[in-house]
C-alpha cells in the first residue's frame, strides 16, 4: 500500500493564502508554515533565554511544521468566511477534523501517532506558542504589503496587531520590538543598517 502523506504535504505550495484580498505577492501555504515553524523558534528561544522559561522548542517547532498540513485537503478558509459566525466557524471546524483524520490515515500506521500529536491533538500549552507565531506571520505579511504601498492590508494589520496583544505574551513583544520594523525596510536599508 502507498502511503500519500508527504505527496500530498508537498501540494501545500499549490495553496495560496489571503485569497480575499489583492496582494503584491502571493504567499503559498508551504512557505508559511515554513515561517511560522522559524518564527515559533525564534519566540521559544526569546521565552528561554531572554525571560529564563522552560519551553521545549523543538516539540513547538515541530507543531509549527504541521499546524496547517489539513489545507492541503481543505483549502486555506481566509478568516473573515471562517469567523463569519458560529454556524460556519463550526461546519469548518468538523470539515477540518475529517480532513486531519484522512491525512493522518496516509501516514504508515507504526510511525501515525506521532504524527497525530502534531497533527490532530497538539498540547494546547504547546499550540498557544504557534498560534503566536502564526499571527506574527500573519502580521510580517501584512507589513511587508504595506511597505510596497498596497494599501489592502492596513485593516488587517490593525486586526492581527491586536489578536497579538491579547495574547499577552512578553516574547511577542518582544519580537514586535526588536524584529518586526525590519520587514518594513528595503535590502538596502537593512544592510546598511
Amino acid at each position: 500500500m502507498n502511503h500519500h502523506f508527504f505527496a500530498y504535504l508537498y501540494r501545500l505550495k499549490y495553496i495560496d493564502r489571503w485569497s480575499l484580498m489583492w496582494n503584491m505577492r502571493r504567499e503559498n501555504v508551504a512557505e508559511h508554515s515554513f515561517y511560522v515553524s522559524t518564527i515559533a523558534h525564534m519566540l521559544c528561544t526569546i521565552a528561554n533565554e531572554v525571560y529564563g522559561r522552560n519551553v521545549p522548542t523543538d516539540r513547538v517547532v515541530s507543531i509549527a511544521l504541521f499546524h496547517d498540513a489539513s489545507e492541503v485537503l481543505t483549502g486555506d478558509i481566509p478568516q473573515p468566511v471562517k469567523h463569519n459566525n458560529e454556524q460556519i466557524l463550526r461546519n469548518f471546524r468538523e470539515i477540518e477534523d475529517v480532513a486531519v483524520e484522512r491525512l493522518i490515515q496516509t501516514i504508515p500506521p507504526e510511525i501515525s501517532g506521532i504524527y497525530r500529536k502534531l497533527i490532530q491533538d497538539p498540547d494546547p500549552e504547546l499550540y498557544r506558542w504557534v498560534k503566536a507565531a502564526d499571527l506574527l506571520e500573519a502580521y510580517i505579511k501584512c507589513l511587508t504589503e504595506l511597505s510596497t504601498g498596497n494599501r489592502e492590508f492596513v485593516v488587517a494589520k490593525q486586526q492581527v496587531l491586536e489578536s497579538l496583544q491579547k495574547m499577552n505574551m512578553p516574547e511577542v513583544d518582544y519580537f514586535l520590538e526588536h524584529m518586526s520594523a525590519s520587514f518594513e525596510k528595503t535590502l538596502d536599508e537593512i544592510t546598511l543598517d
